[in-house]
């Protein structure tokens, strides 16, 4: 039972599913940075300087919270939908860079089967011995 699972977990679609995994949770980490750290603080800023991150509706709790860890502290019941806006322009990002990786790929692959086919579409090369009875009937008829 062991090798059988050995030989499942080794198969190639496998460990690739696993190297896209822990890429994808990589990329992951990188694209929540660009929005939070890079993007959002100038759009904050334009819009007043608003921290998306801390725009929240108190649902249930006592006193005004500057954040909502604040508000988690305190032990509030909040909506948290600056952090919505943020994952969503998140997945928005990612989404768009996926879809021109899979483009790329898709490119690539299309480009690879054109080689593929016009190689296949030339004749094929004769053998040798036809090659060199061809040589010989051409000697002869000089």
């Amino acid at each position: 039972m062991f090798e059988e699972f050995k030989k499942f977990a080794m198969k190639g679609n496998m460990v690739d599913l696993a190297i896209g995994f822990i890429l994808g949770g990589a990329f992951g980490t990188i694209v929540k940075s660009l929005v939070n750290d890079i993007i959002m603080p100038p759009i904050g800023l334009l819009l007043g300087g608003v921290d998306f991150s801390n725009l929240f509706i108190l649902l249930k709790g006592e006193g005004p919270f500057a954040t909502v860890e604040a508000a988690a502290e305190a032990g509030a019941v909040t909506l948290n939908y600056g952090l919505f806006i943020n994952n969503c322009i998140s997945f928005l990002i990612l989404a768009v860079v996926l879809f021109f990786i899979v483009k790329a790929i898709n490119t690539a692959k299309e480009a690879m089967a054109k080689t593929e086919q016009e190689e296949a579409a030339k004749p094929a090369e004769p053998p040798a011995q036809e090659v060199l009875l061809g040589e010989i009937r051409d000697l002869l008829k000089k």
